[in-house]
């Protein structure tokens, strides 16, 4: 392995470890301080707003003056949300961390170009994607039995225990991340306007269909992820240690999936092009099994859901970057990445009324979601990257 992808992907799983840690404990944090689940899921809505308006600038920036700056100060500015967030005394403080750590949310589409970059062939493009993967399923294996030992002496410390790991994140990037653009296009305008990068997508026509089915799989995603823990506690009654060890689970299915299974299995014997399509199908299948109030179904459910999303991580932005070229590739992720947030603006708000309202319902709001993006990529992307051929 390239001595560059190794620091790159230590940096990753620091960062990665973190969310692992968070996720299981996150919604127990926020009950503590009497906050509903539609408060819950307005955290994550406020950090995927400002994540909305910094990735496509901050993916420019990147193109501009290199992967290296952007990726610290991003890294900086997650240590210090985490930090706020750990110190909360109320609740309009949490939301300030949230806010902080979203205003320079460009940790994973700046290390997605930085390994993109460094890729030889469109082979490697997709395995070196696949490694990001297999980091976050690593991440979700240790992260949630370290948070779930920490939240059981003081729900803050995880949190602060994240904070410190962001703050070696950036000593270690300062120590020995390299630069991977060899040319920087310093001559290339900048779009201040956060808008301007969405605009100029929707004149893109062989990527703005990939953008829309890149939404609605954002939209479940993000619905899914922030009610699932409370979902579980409510109609399994499973405790944080328990969620937990689902979360890891989860993790080793991930983890399996990207570096068994992608180079081995995925990307032998089937082509690249159906497996950034019907994911989408076998991932709503996995979603509306998780409806079903019995322990098999959530277990079918879990594996049809983490094998088929991860594996349109991949796939999904693997296409994307090599459409894009080495010139626009930090746009074009970055653009990725505002649309994943746009659609995690709204997905954890509609989550989380649904679920007040009826805990069953997200779930098939987040099926019919990726049976759109299914149609979209189906009958519109594939249509479109063959005309533009």
């Amino acid at each position: 392995m390239q001595k560059e992808k190794i620091i790159i992907v230590i940096t990753v799983l620091i960062d990665v470890l973190g969310m692992g840690i968070i996720i299981p404990v996150l919604p127990f944090y926020v009950e503590s301080f009497g906050a509903s689940a539609l408060t819950l899921t307005m955290l994550f809505s406020v950090y995927a707003l400002f994540s909305f308006v910094s990735g496509p600038f901050l993916g420019a920036l990147s193109d501009r003056i290199g992967r290296r700056p952007v990726l610290i100060a991003s890294i900086v500015s997650t240590a210090i949300g985490w930090f706020v967030f750990a110190s909360a005394h109320a609740i309009w403080v949490l939301f300030l961390g949230r806010i902080i750590d979203g205003i320079a949310a460009g940790n994973l589409p700046i290390t997605q170009s930085y390994l993109v970059d460094i890729a030889r062939n469109d082979e490697e493009r997709t395995t070196n994607l696949g490694i990001i993967g297999a980091v976050f399923g690593i991440g979700f294996i240790i992260g949630p039995g370290i948070g779930g030992a920490l939240s059981s002496i003081s729900h803050p410390l995880p949190f602060f225990f994240v904070g410190v790991l962001a703050t070696l994140n950036v000593i270690g990037a300062l120590l020995f991340l390299p630069e991977s653009l060899t040319h920087l296009d310093k001559e290339k305008k900048m779009a201040l306007n956060p808008f301007r990068p969405l605009v100029n997508a929707v004149r893109d026509r062989p990527l703005r269909s990939r953008y829309v089915a890149w939404f609605f799989f954002g939209l479940s995603f993000s619905g899914m992820q922030s009610i699932f823990a409370l979902y579980l506690g409510k109609v399994f009654g499973f405790n944080v240690a328990m969620v937990g060890t689902i979360y890891t689970g989860m993790g080793i299915v991930i983890f399996a999936n990207q570096t068994l299974l992608l180079r081995r299995f995925w990307l032998r014997f089937f082509r690249e092009s159906a497996l950034e399509v019907w994911p989408f199908l076998s991932n709503a299948a996995g979603v509306l099994l998780l409806m079903a109030p019995f322990v098999p179904f959530l277990v079918a459910g879990i594996v049809f859901h983490m094998f088929s999303q991860s594996l349109l991580r991949v796939t999904v932005q693997s296409r994307a970057a090599g459409m894009a070229g080495p010139r626009r590739r930090g746009e074009v992720l970055g653009i990725m990445a505002s649309v994943l947030s746009a659609a995690m603006i709204g997905g954890p708000l509609l989550a989380g009324a649904l679920y007040d309202f009826e805990p069953f319902l997200p779930f098939a709001a987040c099926g019919l979601a990726l049976i759109a993006g299914f149609l979209t990529m189906k009958f519109y992307a594939s249509g479109a990257a063959a005309a533009d051929h």
